[in-house]
């Protein structure tokens, strides 16, 4: 069989180089990428892609020998996101560092049978989903869940309560499990893939942990254009982390009139994200009703924010739901100006401020909430 022929594509100015130094980093920055494709296809080739933003872009080509293996020493000048393009039938992605990289594939189907081994940044991605997946199939998991459902048919508020803490203490620690792994690892973009998500920590609760990373990734990995990226995610989420003052909003009432959130200081205000088309916020308008109606001549007060488009939208809500608080819009949806401000990408968004208008929560909902403002107003 005669080996499966592949164009080399060169899209990079740096094979060119002949000094010494750069010849040297070259080297230092040379992985072996190695593999099996279980069914190759006559036409077409196995690339090699580099992703600059979503688009893969050719980066090298692959060649097959012809008992459909291929190893190749690949030149990877900074840790970034990449895939392996087989034939255009089956596409691996896969986080290129410092890593030697084994990829086997079936290579005829993108949902065909794949592995990728020696990555320690997939290893730490597969590792921490095994994690996730092992604690909520857990037996203690499924009790505390079996025990909530019980006591919520039987109306029983404080067994769920309970059970809610010993929930969150267990959840807590399976969370220092994930940030101890974090720890041990460094620097890695397979850590970053994991937490720029915000599904395994929670980002506003774990933000000194985000900020200790990103400078981390600062010293470490300054040339990653996926790294930096991820930095300037957490320094953006640095302007509205607990103990920040809140940026000023000025917008216009349903009746025009230009308010500003500042105009609340010397009260405790929640600041409300929402929308007449969003259904969870509709959903936790009652208890934010139920709170401010508790706590409002305490000295609470509600700024709410609408994204909606039209502004019969946004008053049918506000007196089907009864939010007769401070509302304002400028009616632009996402391209609203204090939702750019905020960097809002989804809603119900929240932001709990003290008097001085600095952030003492964020997104508290339902019993969160409840509590949170009752630890306030407890001796007032």
């Amino acid at each position: 069989m005669n080996f499966i022929k592949v164009v080399v594509i060169s899209v990079l100015g740096f094979w060119a180089c002949s000094s010494d130094s750069a010849s040297q980093e070259k080297s230092k920055n040379t992985i072996t990428l190695s593999g099996t494709v279980g069914y190759p296809q006559k036409n077409g080739l196995i690339l090699l892609e580099r992703f600059e933003g979503t688009n893969p872009v050719p980066f090298d080509t692959i060649t097959l020998n012809e008992n459909y293996t291929f190893r190749e020493q690949v030149y990877i000048p900074v840790a970034g996101y990449y895939r392996l393009n087989f034939y255009n039938k089956q596409a691996v992605p896969l986080i290129l560092d410092k890593d030697n990289v084994e990829v086997n594939v079936d290579g005829n189907d993108q949902r065909g049978f794949f592995q990728v081994n020696g990555s320690r940044d997939h290893d730490f991605i597969n590792d921490v989903q095994e994690m996730a997946q092992q604690f909520q199939s857990s037996d203690e998991v499924r009790d505390i869940n079996s025990r909530f459902m019980t006591a919520n048919e039987a109306g029983d508020e404080a067994t769920m309560d309970a059970l809610r803490a010993e929930y969150m203490s267990m959840d807590a620690e399976f969370k220092n499990e994930i940030k101890s792994r974090i720890d041990s690892i460094g620097a890695s973009l397979g850590v970053v893939e994991v937490l720029k998500g915000g599904r395994y920590l929670d980002k506003d609760k774990n933000y000194e942990f985000y900020r200790n990373y990103a400078e981390l990734l600062k010293k470490e990995m300054p040339n990653s254009t996926v790294a930096q990226d991820f930095v300037k995610e957490v320094e953006q989420m640095g302007k509205l982390a607990i103990g920040q003052v809140a940026p000023d909003i000025a917008l216009p009432s349903p009746d025009g009139e230009i308010v500003k959130l500042s105009s609340l200081r010397g009260n405790y205000v929640l600041v409300d994200f929402w929308a007449k088309w969003c259904k969870p916020c509709r959903m936790e308008n009652p208890n934010v009703v139920r709170m401010y109606n508790k706590y409002n001549d305490k000295g609470f007060e509600v700024y709410g924010v609408s994204l909606d488009r039209k502004k019969e939208d946004w008053l049918q809500a506000i007196e089907e739901d009864g939010l007769h608080w401070t509302q304002v819009s400028d009616l632009k949806y996402w391209n609203s100006e204090a939702a750019r401000l905020y960097n809002i990408n989804a809603i119900p968004f929240a932001l709990l401020l003290d008097p001085e208008g600095v952030i003492i929560g964020k997104n508290l909902r339902g019993k969160e909430l409840e509590n949170k403002l009752e630890e306030i107003f407890a001796n007032k």
